[in-house]
This record gives C-alpha cells, structure tokens and sequence, in this order.
C-alpha cells in the first residue's frame, strides 16, 4: 500500500512539474510576443519622420543588441517572483486571475524599461542609431511602455475569453455526448482544440479537455459506440498533457 501512495505521488509530481515547465514556456513565448509587438508599434509613435523599414531596423537593432536575450531571460524572473508575491510557491497558476496579477507584482512594465534603457544607451554608443534617433525613443519609452502594458492587458483578456470558449464548447460537448450525437461532438471538439492550443495551459481546464478527447477518439474508434464501460471511463479521466 505504501510503494502504490510513493508511485502515485511521484506521478502526481512528474505532472505537476511538466505542467509547470508547459506554463513557463507559453508565458515566455507568449509575452515574448507580445512584448515585441509592442515595441514595434511604440517605436512607429516615436519615431514619425522614419519610413516603416527604417523603424523596422531600429527594432531589430535593439532586439538583437541585448534586447530580445535579455526579455527571454527576465521573463521566468518575472513571473516566479510574481508567483511568490502572491503566495504560489511551487505550484502552478490556477486561473488567469493568478497569472494577471503575477505579471503586474513581478515588474513585467519595469523590466522591459530597463532593458530598453540598456539596450539603447548600448547601440547609441555602437553608433548603430544615431543621437536624435535615440533621443526620440528615450523621451517616448513611456508610450512605448503604454504600449506594452496595453497589449499585455488585451492578451490577458483574449485569455480569458479563449477559456470560457473552452468551457462553452466543452457544455456543447457533453449535451451532444448525452445526445450520442457523433457529429455535433466531433464539431465541438474541433473547436475546443482549436482554443485549447491557443490558450495559457490551466490545470483544470487541460484536465476536462483530455477528458473530452479520450472519450472522443474512444467512441470514434468504436465504430460510433456509446457504450462505455466503467473501465474505459476511469482511464478517459487520467490526466495527460
């Protein structure tokens, strides 16, 4: 009884952490993203006199001057701190809520400051952008900062509108599944991984989505078979990511 708790344990660890690695590197891919997005249209409101291609080389320039290395590095900082201010130590996010304020309390605005101050006096001391060019993007960074914040703020509500999606589709689902309607299940289905793969990976909302797809390809492979054995059930709920 002892070693079967041990293993299970384990198990649940293992999950946990590849749950959390899972998070880490959609947060980082995701603000990444966002972050330079961002810096593009700041620099576009600093920098009205420059043709599109020259700002696009400003933006390059900073990004691949320490920039672009720096945001990688900072972002998992910036969310275990965030983490730790609000009391999830080892855990992983539970909601949006959580990673919303995660970001806010870890200094994601004050970081991105910084590396844009670095990187400018940096390539302004290169002589890869000349004085005026950067004096303008020193005296805008706070609109460019407004910038960042703003998009951050809107991917962070399309989160949250992607989740109840999810949910949306997943209630069609199970209306279908009590249905034993193949087709409108695989059509809602479709849908719930359409979200699911943009969406932050949430604990709960991975686990009825698996759930969702277990008991999919079940019946699918079935033949269209409805009748599910109490076994079959058990192991459509296991958790995978």
């Amino acid at each position: 009884m002892g070693e079967e708790l041990t293993i299970i344990e384990d198990k649940n660890i293992n999950v946990q952490n590849e749950l959390k690695s899972i998070q880490e590197q959609f947060l980082k891919s995701s603000l990444g993203n966002v972050v330079n997005n961002a810096v593009d249209i700041g620099l576009k409101s600093v920098l009205p006199d420059l043709i599109e291609d020259e700002v696009i080389k400003v933006k390059d320039t900073i990004l691949e001057n320490g920039f672009k290395e720096g945001l990688n590095e900072a972002v998992n900082t910036v969310i275990n701190f965030g983490k730790s201010a609000i009391g999830i130590v080892t855990g992983n996010f539970e909601n949006m809520n959580q990673v919303d304020i995660a970001i806010k309390k870890g200094g994601m605005i004050d970081t991105v400051s910084d590396l844009l101050d670095m990187t400018i006096e940096k390539i302004e001391d290169k002589n890869l952008i000349n004085k005026t060019t950067a004096n303008l993007i020193k005296k805008g960074k706070n609109s460019i900062l407004d910038s960042v914040a703003d998009k951050i703020e809107d991917t962070l509500e399309n989160q949250v509108k992607n989740i109840e999606k999810i949910k949306n589709y997943s209630e069609k689902w199970k209306e279908s599944f009590d249905s034993k309607d193949l087709e409108s299940m695989t059509k809602n289905f479709k849908n719930i991984e359409k979200y699911l793969k943009e969406t932050m990976p949430l604990e709960n909302t991975i686990k009825e989505a698996r759930k969702i797809e277990n008991l999919q390809n079940l019946i699918k492979n079935n033949g269209g078979n409805f009748d599910i054995t109490t076994e079959e059930m058990q192991l459509a709920e296991k958790l995978t990511y």
